[in-house]
């Protein structure tokens, strides 16, 4: 069993958290499936592991698959295996992770990204213990504990058709949801002080001073959209910056890519207007607390110059992104207050998110 990988950010004393860890340890014994649902850097694959090595199953194999990674050919043949010849380049029977697992847990990340076909083998797999390999025509017979994890609202894509009700009904035995960090502050300095020790040691310091006043309240201040996986990377960060045993780190670096000389647009080919620089690149609209915005952030009663006509699309599209991140950062990142704004439903602002390739910045 590796220690270091069980016992990795599982630390604190909210209670939110501990009645997380009690819940977990509950649930070990069992061999029912279970679903544990968390924003990104919650720490929903340590959760995972904690179940299977406190379960009978223990010294049995225990293995990972994050859904997203796969197209829906290779997730199925990756998880059910296939017979020789199944399809082009499959030479020889290859048994997939359910097979390898037999006996442990296989735990599923990102379920929320499985095609219907897959949905459906895993519904025959809980339900009967068997499936077929692609290509196959005979049932294997398979003993395994599933674990699986997302980020995403099942019940509400189950009720929109976008997840099938039925695998929800035969995962949620129980259900594990995971605090974010914002509602765990009580912990924020105890995991910070663990990391900056684990930094000290990997960096060969003799000792870590602490942090000043001012980097204390920088971390408690912070809303930490990455919860622990954030904390960690910013405090590692902030350690190895110090670079001073001797001294208490007292810059906390949230945003490594802020800098004077940091790009912040990306160069796309726009027709030539004789447009001012200090005009907006689209009109002012009202937000939903009745103020003026733009944006740019420029006075709502500026205007774009048509002389020359603009590109309407790209207008639009920058106009829409960055109405979105205003909403997110308002929201502090929770993506149904964020619907809330902007008078969308969810699955209508994940689809705006989709579509210009933000919602890459949210998961994890």
């Amino acid at each position: 069993m590796n220690r270091k990988y069980q016992q990795d950010n599982l630390i604190g004393q909210a209670n939110s958290f501990l009645n997380v860890l009690d819940q977990v340890s509950q649930l070990a014994p069992l061999d029912k499936p279970v679903l544990i649902i968390g924003e990104r850097g919650t720490g929903k694959e340590l959760i995972a592991a904690r179940l299977h090595f406190l379960s009978q199953r223990w010294d049995q194999q225990y293995l990972t698959l994050n859904c997203a990674a796969l197209n829906e050919n290779l997730l199925e043949s990756e998880l059910f295996g296939h017979e020789a010849g199944a399809f082009t380049g499959a030479g020889k029977r290859h048994e997939g992770r359910f097979e390898r697992a037999n006996g442990g847990t296989l735990f599923l990340d990102e379920l929320a990204n499985t095609p219907a076909l897959v949905q459906e083998k895993l519904l025959r797999v809980i339900e009967y213990g068997e499936f077929e390999r692609v290509g196959g025509s005979r049932p294997v017979r398979v003993d395994v504990r599933l674990v699986c994890a997302t980020n995403e609202d099942l019940p509400s894509m189950a009720e929109n058709g976008e997840f099938r009700a039925d695998l929800l009904d035969r995962l949620a035995f129980d259900v594990i949801t995971l605090p974010p960090m914002r509602e765990r502050r009580e912990d924020i300095l105890l995991l910070a002080e663990h990391f900056a020790m684990n930094m000290a040691r990997e960096l060969g310091f003799e000792l870590f001073s602490g942090f000043s006043e001012k980097a204390k309240n920088t971390l408690l201040d912070y809303h930490w959209p990455g919860n622990v996986r954030e904390l960690k990377n910013v405090v590692e960060r902030s350690v190895y910056r110090t670079n001073n045993p001797y001294v208490p780190v007292h810059h906390i670096q949230l945003n490594p890519f802020e800098s004077a000389y940091r790009p912040t647009q990306r160069i796309k080919t726009r027709p030539q207007t004789t447009q001012k620089a200090s005009e907006p690149l689209a009109p002012a609209i009202n937000s939903p607390d009745n103020s003026q915005l733009t944006t740019t952030g420029t006075p709502a009663n500026d205007h774009i110059d048509f002389s020359s006509g603009v590109d309407f699309k790209t207008l639009s599209q920058d106009f829409e992104v960055k109405l979105i991140k205003d909403a997110l950062s308002a929201s502090q990142y929770n993506q149904k207050k964020t619907a809330d704004l902007l008078n969308l439903t969810y699955h209508q602002l994940r689809g705006y998110m989709k579509k210009y390739q933000l919602l890459e910045s949210q998961q994890g």
